[in-house]
């Protein structure tokens, strides 16, 4: 039996076929699709997710005010790079930063707490009752923030320039990112004694609290001769106190005077 189709009806079968659609040869032997393998998974770097970014470590408020401090090289350059400090909260619920008072030439650096409702408000520290009780204490022993000869003046700052809110003590973090600013400040007054103000003075200064026990006994803090002191706040709250106060006038008098 001849099994060759002849070129009529072979013709005439692929019209049939392309009639029905059939117009492309895919190979010459049927493909049976159940024995096809599945198909192959992409490679695990092309289906991959994209890697998160890497995290940014966190500012260290610390490191910061160390650096922008250290930069700066007077007491205007000081003040600008406190200014443009963004890391603490205290600077966007004040109105004024409080800086300095008094004559950078004087021999005693008077370094307080953080300004309180009047200080903020007029952007000068000591200038409400406290102040005013401060003034007439360095008045009784020959001294004043406004005297023009270094040997009877004082110069007067805060470790905080800004005002907490309420007036609350600031929190130790807060503390801590100011201390390189009150370091620099130091540094660029250069006095011959500090007085430290109240316990967050100590605090900052000193790296420990309790004036009741540390008033009235010389110390170093900031590289200087140090003499912590009551704050004039306390004093009007507990007036029994001021014996104290004057008793530290004049322990800080004689050591201006080299007495000892």
């Amino acid at each position: 039996m001849e099994s060759a189709l002849d070129y009529h009806t072979a013709k005439a079968l692929l019209d049939w076929q392309i009639e029905l659609g059939v117009t492309e040869a895919i190979c010459d032997a049927p493909v049976n699709r159940y024995e096809v393998p599945e198909k192959v998974a992409k490679p695990a770097a092309a289906t991959a997710q994209t890697a998160p970014p890497a995290a940014v470590p966190a500012a260290d408020p610390v490191q910061e005010a160390r650096a922008a401090a250290q930069n700066a090289g007077s007491l205007e350059a000081l003040q600008e790079a406190m200014a443009a400090f963004e890391h603490c909260d205290l600077k966007r619920g004040a109105r004024n930063l409080v800086f300095a008072d008094g004559n950078p030439t004087a021999r005693v650096m008077i370094i307080g707490e953080a300004p309180g409702r009047d200080e903020d408000i007029q952007g000068r520290p000591f200038v409400g009752r406290a102040g005013q009780l401060l003034d007439r204490m360095f008045a009784a022993i020959g001294m004043a923030r406004d005297a023009t000869d270094a040997e009877k003046s004082v110069y007067i700052t805060n470790v905080l320039p800004w005002r907490p809110p309420q007036n609350r003590d600031p929190k130790p973090t807060e503390i801590a990112m100011m201390v390189p600013f009150v370091q620099r400040h130091v540094e660029l007054i250069a006095p011959e004694v500090i007085v430290l103000m109240g316990n967050i003075s100590c605090q900052a200064g000193l790296g420990k609290r309790g004036i009741t026990r540390l008033r009235g006994h010389w110390t170093e803090s900031y590289g200087k001769p140090t003499l912590p002191m009551f704050h004039p706040a306390y004093l009007l709250r507990s007036p029994h106190a001021k014996r104290e106060a004057w008793a530290d006038l004049l322990e800080l008098q004689a050591r201006l005077r080299g007495g000892s």
